[in-house]
């Protein structure tokens, strides 16, 4: 994603902007990074996961949905969560999770936050 630098050298930008008329694959941009922390946005535009692939990851993973629908799947309990504009959830490293579906009807915009795992669980 693009950003902007002002007279302090702050980088600013707009989740909303800079997306693709056509979008082929999911767009993820790399926002922040640090040592432990990780900062992604995702579009999605009727994007989900390949068939049989399962997300499971090192690091914990906080997601907020900014905008359009999707439904993830955990593979423990075979639960599927369907997220709306504003819902957010905590994926614990290990958890084996999947994007089932995201909207065709537009554009579906994801915040997600890596960062190192709870250590004390």
């Amino acid at each position: 994603m693009t950003t902007n630098s002002t007279s302090t050298d702050m980088d600013t930008g707009n989740l909303f902007q800079h997306i693709p008329a056509t979008l082929p694959d999911e767009l993820t941009d790399t926002l922040v990074s640090g040592r432990q922390l990780r900062i992604e946005r995702i579009v999605s535009r009727g994007h989900a996961s390949p068939p049989g692939f399962w997300y499971e990851q090192d690091s914990d993973e906080w997601v907020l949905l900014v905008k359009g629908e999707a439904g993830l799947r955990f593979e423990s309990g075979d639960r599927l969560l369907h997220l709306t504009e504003g819902m957010h959830v905590h994926i614990r490293a290990g958890e084996r999770h999947r994007v089932e579906w995201t909207s065709d009807a537009g554009d579906t915009i994801w915040l997600a936050v890596f960062h190192e795992a709870d250590q004390a669980r």
